[in-house]
């Protein structure tokens, strides 16, 4: 594992999978704007959707054993872990409070 291409949300999540195998990291892969065919192709393996030459940011849920290939890899910059976002426009209850 390539440590210098992770962003520390990432080492942290994955010090902390169960399963190497379980894709349940949700990443972008940061990426050199122009990929060969083999750096398509080992993007498409992982279950990367689209993929194409030209692009440099990707998103994916990986394994951590996807993860650590892909930290291999000397065309991927590096990469971070993406974190849940909730809706805008969703209201939150903060309970009542006076002044």
């Amino acid at each position: 594992m390539n440590y210098q291409k992770l962003d520390a949300a990432l080492a942290t999540a994955l010090n902390d999978t169960q399963d190497p195998e379980e894709p349940s990291l949700a990443v972008f892969i940061h990426t050199e704007p122009i990929l060969d065919s083999a750096a398509t192709a080992v993007l498409a393996s992982l279950g990367v959707s689209g993929v194409t030459s030209g692009k440099d940011i990707f998103t994916a849920t990986l394994s951590a054993n996807a993860i650590y290939q892909l930290s291999e890899q000397p065309w991927v910059k590096y990469l971070k872990r993406s974190q849940q976002l909730g809706l805008v426009n969703q209201s939150k209850s903060l309970g009542s409070f006076s002044v």
